[in-house]
């Protein structure tokens, strides 16, 4: 039977009652989003609570964590509660495109590992589909609920397949929201990136490419990565 948590340095996510477990994707975002002087973050999608907690861990903001799915909500609060920065961490039932009709400008940093599978062939578990597929939650709604939320020198941060990031980019512009940061994920050195971390705000900008590898061989993790995420994994 799986582990029904994953311990981390300062905290642990319990995730057997969400769709989605934690995993690298969640953890590299949370690592490699620009949160350091933020006062409010949003999380979009918020699942386990991963990312808030980690944000939490490396920021003094207040984090509104939000998800469609009730279990999720349900043990990202109980995970939340059990960590140091329960004051500093609010978890909500609530879908970012009706949240827009209630809050402006307000966040001046924006963290999401969206749903991303969108072809037809859905998996049987329907609430998996939810958080997998985008179902309701176009890429387009998503970056329309982030351009009405987002501070005007406020930052949005994501994790998309990188086959993806070329239609994400085009369609942020259109939200007047700009790359300014971009990371391709690679597993392997000789991987090809399967993955890119992108972050965006308002200004048109220069957006260098960065490479990040995860496994130099099977358990064997890249310096960068361990880097990047050994504030947070036991054994880096």
């Amino acid at each position: 039977m799986p582990n029904p948590y994953f311990k981390f340095k300062q905290f642990t996510v319990y995730h057997d009652r969400c769709a989605m477990k934690v995993g690298t994707d969640g953890v590299l975002l949370g690592a490699w989003a620009q949160v350091d002087n933020a006062r409010r973050v949003l999380d979009i999608g918020t699942g386990t609570g991963l990312i808030a907690l980690m944000t939490a861990q490396r920021s003094l903001a207040h984090i509104v964590g939000i998800d469609i799915d009730e279990k999720a909500v349900e043990q990202a609060e109980e995970n939340v509660k059990a960590s140091p920065w329960k004051e500093r961490i609010s978890i909500c039932r609530k879908d970012v495109v009706q949240m827009c009709g209630e809050v402006d400008g307000t966040f001046d940093a924006i963290v999401s590992n969206p749903p991303y599978f969108v072809e037809n062939v859905h998996c049987p578990d329907a609430r998996r589909n939810v958080a997998r597929h985008t179902g309701d939650l176009t890429f387009g709604g998503l970056l329309a609920a982030v351009e009405r939320l987002l501070t005007e020198d406020g930052t949005f941060s994501v994790i998309i397949p990188t086959d993806a990031a070329d239609d994400f980019v085009s369609l942020a512009a259109g939200k007047h929201l700009y790359p300014n940061r971009k990371t391709l994920i690679h597993t392997k050195p000789d991987a090809v990136p399967k993955r890119v971390l992108l972050a965006f705000g308002r200004q048109i900008c220069a957006c260098a490419t960065e490479h990040l590898v995860v496994e130099l061989e099977r358990h064997v993790y890249s310096p960068a990565y361990i880097r990047l995420t050994k504030e947070f994994y036991l054994n880096m």
